[in-house]
């Protein structure tokens, strides 16, 4: 959790005191907790729980007996049915009926320091009547502080748009003009991760890209960047080619490669190991974002040779010089 709050710290140096405040101290439980919850009543099996962890992907589910908490079961106590044989055991006999929680106003980060001072991966939110009303982990936390933090940058970025050239490369005259952007991107350094993106990001809004391109071209680059990051063993580069008509961003490695590259682009597919994945990376959705947001995707991948990703992004008319 901590090198995720080290990417955290990073992205919002630059921004003014006044909004890291309000980011911090002020964003609710209610604006990140998930509210679409899978429950159980106590009378449900372990494999009932087996089941639902293994096809919601879940690491936990709250246990409610007419609509009242009364418990929660996690893969810890699944593990411990399955070393006793006793997945026809009803969940009572498992499940933690201490439950901490947390109230739907409470500040995210009173919630954050309540799950590390314990040493848990989730607290249940009750609302004011005492009805289960999210459930809130430290992925959610992280995303949330994440979309806060673009949403700042946003508010950042539209302040100085009017010091910014009113074209895209509005400054640069020449019969043909490039831009080249290289960066080396090492393996399993979750604290630099999305160092490239947000480099590529902020040249873009500096020579004149608007927001909504830059953001489009720094998201597929961040997440290349963390494909790099979890699947390579050296690790890789991501070269980004400005020109006014277009931008090119290539992400290479000489890692391991995809066994199945059409399989890889499914939606939800990951090979992400367990710690990637519990540190809220890997979900399966890297690929899938990055098409969403180019113009075209090519990808080239052999085992043992590596992986080549291309993304282009086509520059409107009313942006070029």
């Amino acid at each position: 959790m901590s090198q995720q709050f080290s990417l955290f710290a990073r992205m919002g140096k630059d921004l003014p005191l006044s909004i890291l405040h309000e980011l911090t101290c002020e964003l609710k439980v209610s604006r990140v907790m998930t509210t679409e919850i899978t429950t159980l009543p106590s009378t449900a099996s372990m494999q009932e729980v087996k089941e639902l962890l293994r096809s919601h992907r879940i690491s936990g589910i709250p246990i409610v007996d007419e609509e009242t908490l009364v418990g929660v079961v996690s893969v810890e106590d699944l593990i411990l049915a399955l070393e006793q044989h006793a997945l026809d055991t009803p969940v009572s006999r498992f499940m933690t009926p201490q439950v901490l929680t947390a109230h739907p106003e409470e500040p995210v980060f009173e919630a954050l320091k309540q799950l590390e001072r314990q040493g848990i991966g989730r607290l249940l939110v009750l609302d004011e009547d005492g009805k289960l009303a999210g459930i809130l982990t430290k992925g959610d936390i992280m995303l949330g502080l994440l979309g806060a933090l673009q949403q700042a940058y946003d508010r950042v970025e539209r302040l100085g748009r009017e010091r910014q050239p009113r074209y895209f490369f509005e400054a640069l005259v020449s019969d043909e003009t490039s831009l080249i952007l290289s960066y080396h991107v090492r393996p399993n350094d979750f604290t630099q991760g999305g160092r490239a993106s947000a480099q590529v990001k902020k040249a873009l809004l500096q020579i004149g890209a608007t927001p909504q391109l830059s953001r489009r071209v720094a998201i597929a680059a961040y997440e290349a960047e963390i494909n790099l990051i979890i699947h390579t063993d050296d690790g890789g580069h991501i070269v980004v080619k400005i020109q006014p008509e277009k931008i090119t961003v290539v992400a290479h490695d000489t890692g391991p490669g995809i066994a199945n590259v059409e399989l890889a682009r499914q939606p939800g597919y990951t090979t992400a190991s367990e710690t990637a994945r519990e540190m809220g990376f890997g979900a399966g959705m890297g690929l899938t974002n990055i098409e969403r947001c180019t113009d075209e995707m090519h990808i080239w991948s052999a085992i043992g040779s590596g992986t080549r990703i291309e993304m282009i992004f086509y520059v409107p008319p009313e942006e070029s010089a």
